[in-house]
């Protein structure tokens, strides 16, 4: 599993700073989350191939977080694409989408599937044999999710050395590794803890978006290998963090020691802070594992 942060700074531009969009390398799925503007020349600085995303996670209808999606489908139209593309997020996000592709002439070649979210509890929106993608409901001034990416348990790891004491066909490899037990022609029973290894631990990601101090996610987000939680002021401004329907970096860290993840990751600052160091300081307070999200940074699981 790799993200790569696009942009993790809050609404107002600057020239060497973007909103908020990230991409997810999860089990060959290639996942777009938020797309803020200028997330295509971030896409282009960090060589994504855009045939390569095929689902588009968008947090809330806050510019910031999807104003780039209309130039991005735009650019996949005269690129040729053929093949389907999926948008997930809230209710509006197709009618304020399309209207744009259409008044611009620039309605796409390909089939546009939107998927839009109302659920005020978390729900499943995304599964296939590996990977399973469930809602984050949050708080904030507008309707908005965050969104925990899960890794299925894999197949089991083939012992060799212990097949190879049985004599066992290959062509019953597969079925091992699948979990199951293995009759031998003399009729004995192998249990299959016998012939594997446990398959590694699956790797987990949540994205929490805009969100007020919420302490109603910590069981959703319970024991996951990385969270990215905003953290758009610091305590000092938690009056102001409250109004706006933001967070601060302690209120970020008491969220990740609740949940005993395994790390947390800092996001979307408010321009009004030249130093990002004092985000780091004021959730390293909480909890220790704590990094910054940076334009252009990428964190491997």
């Amino acid at each position: 599993m790799k993200l790569t942060i696009l942009g993790c700074f809050s609404a107002t531009p600057r020239t060497f700073s973007n909103p908020t969009s990230q991409v997810l390398e999860i089990k060959n799925h290639l996942f777009l989350i938020d797309c803020g503007e200028g997330t295509q020349v971030q896409l282009r600085k960090q060589k994504v191939k855009f045939s390569r995303i095929k689902h588009i996670f968008i947090s809330h209808l806050h510019g910031d977080h999807f104003f780039g999606l209309p130039g991005f489908i735009s650019t996949l139209r005269l690129l040729g694409r053929d093949t389907e593309l999926h948008v997930y997020g809230p209710k509006g996000i197709k009618e304020a989408t399309t209207l744009m592709l259409k008044v611009g002439d620039s309605w796409t070649n390909f089939p546009l599937i939107f998927h839009e979210l109302t659920s005020k509890s978390s729900e499943l929106i995304f599964e296939d044999d590996k990977v399973e993608v469930h809602t984050i409901p949050l708080t904030h001034r507008v309707y908005t999710n965050g969104f925990l990416f899960k890794e299925k348990l894999g197949e089991r790891k083939l012992d060799v050395n212990a097949v190879l004491n049985y004599e066992i066909d290959k062509c019953y490899y597969q079925n091992i590794k699948n979990g199951k037990d293995i009759t031998l022609t003399s009729g004995e029973v192998i249990p299959n803890q016998k012939l594997t290894f446990d398959p590694p631990n699956p790797m987990s990601y949540a994205f929490c978006s805009d969100t007020s101090y919420k302490p109603d996610i910590i069981p959703l987000i319970a024991g996951v290998t990385k969270v990215y939680h905003e953290a758009t002021f610091l305590e000092d401004r938690a009056d102001l963090a409250e109004i706006t329907g933001h967070s601060t970096a302690l209120q970020a860290a008491k969220i990740a020691k609740a949940a005993e993840v395994k790390q947390l990751i800092l996001g979307h600052y408010s321009t009004r802070y030249d130093d990002l160091n004092v985000f780091l300081e004021e959730a390293k307070q909480v909890f220790e594992n704590t990094v910054l999200a940076e334009d252009g940074k990428t964190f491997n699981f």
